[in-house]
C-alpha cells in the first residue's frame, strides 16, 4: 500500500480543473437563466458567494435571455443580500474595456445595481463613451430623475 501511495502524484492542474469548473458552470447558470429560473440561480449565488465572479463571463454569454437575466438575479439579490453583491465588481472591470458597446453597457448596469461608492467609481469614465448607448446607461445611473407621479389632490 505505501508503495501505491507513493506512484500518485500531486495534482498539478487544479487551476485548470477550476476553470473547466468554471466553464461548465456557466454554461449551467446560462441555461438555467435563459428558462427563467432565475430564483434557483439566486439560490445558488446565496448558498456560494464564488459564484459571483462569473458574473462577467456570464455577461459574456450572447443569448439575451441570459443577459437579461443577470440584471434581474442582480436586482433580486441587491435586495436580499446586498452585502454581497460586491463581490462580482473584480469580474465586470475587463467589461468595461471591452470594444462591444453591450458588454461595456450591461457590465455598467449591473455595477449601477450593485451601487456602492467603488462600483460607481469604476464606470465614471464611460460617460465619454463613443457609444450613445453606453453614455446614456451611465448618465442613468450617475443622475437618476426623479420619479414623477401623479399628486392627489
Amino acid at each position: 500500500m505505501k508503495r501505491f501511495l507513493q506512484t500518485l502524484k500531486p495534482c498539478k492542474n487544479t487551476e485548470n480543473m477550476k476553470k473547466d469548473f468554471n466553464i461548465d458552470m456557466v454554461q449551467v447558470i446560462g441555461d438555467f437563466l435563459e428558462l427563467g429560473h432565475v430564483e434557483n440561480i439566486a439560490a445558488m449565488f446565496k448558498q456560494d458567494r464564488g459564484l459571483y465572479e462569473l458574473t462577467g463571463d456570464l455577461l459574456k454569454d450572447e443569448r439575451f435571455t441570459v443577459r437579461l437575466g443577470i440584471v434581474v438575479l442582480f436586482e433580486e439579490l441587491a435586495i436580499t443580500h446586498p452585502e454581497d453583491i460586491p463581490l462580482a465588481i473584480p469580474s465586470l472591470l475587463p467589461l468595461l474595456q471591452e470594444l462591444n458597446p453591450i458588454l461595456r453597457g450591461e457590465a455598467a448596469t449591473i455595477l449601477g445595481i450593485i451601487g456602492s461608492e467603488s462600483a460607481l467609481e469604476q464606470i465614471v469614465n464611460l460617460k465619454n463613451d463613443p457609444d450613445p448607448q453606453v453614455r446614456e446607461i451611465v448618465t442613468d445611473i450617475l443622475h437618476p430623475k426623479e420619479e414623477t407621479r401623479p399628486q392627489g389632490p
